[in-house]
C-alpha cells in the first residue's frame, strides 16, 4: 500500500525534497530504511550505494527497482539499529522518512554515527514533531492510532531533537509545511555530522 498512498506526494513536493537532499550525497553512501526504493534513481553523485531495508516485502520491491539505478548498488536486509558494517565505512548516510517509524531512534542514530567516516555527512528528510504546540498536541493524541495505520510511524517525533540528543550537530536545516499533509508536518530536510 505504501507506493500507491505516497504516489501524489512523490510526484510533487516530496519528490522535490528528495532530489534536493540526495544531490548532496557523496562517495560511498549508505541509505538506511530504503523502503521500496523511492530514492534509487535520485543518486547520481555517489561512487557506491548500499541500501538497507529490514522488511522483506519492502526489500523485494526495492530489488525490483535496482535496474533503474545509475550507480553501483548493494542491498542488505538489515535494521538501522544493528548495521552490519565496520566503523567509519561511509562518507554519507541517508534516511528519508525513517526516524518516525524505527523501534529505537536513539540506537539507529548511534549506528549512523558509528558507520560514518570522520568528516562524513548524515543527510535526512524526516517529518513530524511540530514546534507549533497546538499541532504537537494533536500529533501526540493521534500517535497511538497513526502508528497502527501507518506501519509504526510516529507523528510526534522531532528529528532535530533526536539528532541533538544523539550528539549530532545540524549544519543546515530547511523546514517545509505543505498544505495537504495534515498532521504529518513539518517536513525537515538537513545535513548533520
Amino acid at each position: 500500500m505504501y507506493d500507491p498512498i505516497m504516489r501524489g506526494a512523490e510526484r510533487g513536493f516530496l519528490g522535490r525534497l528528495r532530489d534536493d537532499l540526495l544531490a548532496r550525497a557523496r562517495g560511498t553512501t549508505l541509505e538506511i530504511g530504503a523502503g521500496t526504493g523511492a530514492n534509487i534513481t535520485r543518486y547520481t553523485t555517489v561512487d557506491r550505494l548500499v541500501l538497507t531495508e529490514p522488511e522483506p516485502a519492502m526489500a523485494a520491491r526495492l530489488r525490483r527497482r535496482l535496474p533503474a539505478a545509475t550507480v553501483p548498488v548493494d542491498v542488505e536486509e538489515a535494521s538501522g539499529e544493528a548495521l552490519p558494517f565496520p566503523d567509519g565505512s561511509f562518507d554519507t548516510v541517508v534516511s528519508t522518512l525513517v526516524l518516525c517509524s524505527v523501534g529505537d531512534p536513539a540506537a539507529v542514530l548511534a549506528e549512523v554515527r558509528r558507520v560514518l567516516r570522520p568528516g562524513g555527512s548524515y543527510l535526512f528528510l524526516e517529518h513530524g514533531g511540530s514546534d507549533d504546540e497546538r499541532l504537537a498536541r494533536w500529533q501526540r493524541r493521534l500517535d497511538p492510532i497513526w502508528k497502527r495505520l501507518a506501519g509504526g510511524c510516529h507523528l510526534s517525533r522531532s528529528a532535530p531533537r533526536m539528532l541533538a540528543e544523539a550528539g549530532f550537530t545540524i549544519s543546515d536545516l530547511d523546514v517545509h509545511e505543505p498544505k495537504r499533509t495534515g498532521p504529518m508536518k513539518p517536513f525537515r530536510v538537513g545535513t548533520a555530522a
